[in-house]
């Protein structure tokens, strides 16, 4: 259930064979984001369980799921940027149906993340996922 979007990095990932030039690809895809707002970066927006800060701005319009987000970590604003290419644009009813693990897996990311960014990024796809479940 990827989107168009995250089959692009699964792509890109495919030529890339070095994990130091995936992981460079991976914060790029961070700075390439939009900055968040320092209003957002509130204490309701912060994801607890990482080990840097991490704020997710969630939004829903008519039916449809998107999120800004920003770290003060270039690894884990890339990963953030992965996951909005994986969640963004779907129907909020679909983002529960994105088994964000096996996506992942895919681009061979739980291989490669110590546990600490793991953690976090399970903590991200936790509250992407609350959110998305309060809202259907």
């Amino acid at each position: 259930m990827a989107s168009e979007a995250f089959e692009e990095i699964v792509e890109d990932f495919e030529f890339i064979e070095d994990w130091e030039d995936r992981y460079r690809y991976v914060i790029e895809q961070g700075k390439d984001m939009p900055e968040l707002a320092e209003a957002l970066r509130v204490a309701a927006t912060k994801v607890d369980g990482c080990a840097s800060q991490v704020w997710l701005h969630p939004t829903i319009e008519n039916g449809v799921f998107s999120f800004e987000g920003a770290s003060d970590a270039m690894i884990v604003s890339g990963l953030i940027a992965v996951l909005r290419k994986l969640y963004n644009g779907l129907a909020v009813s679909d983002v529960l149906e994105v088994d964000a693990r096996a996506e992942l897996e895919r681009l061979g990311l739980n291989d490669h993340l110590s546990s600490q960014r793991s953690n976090g990024l399970r903590a991200m796809i936790e509250r992407i996922r609350l959110v998305s479940s309060q809202a259907v």
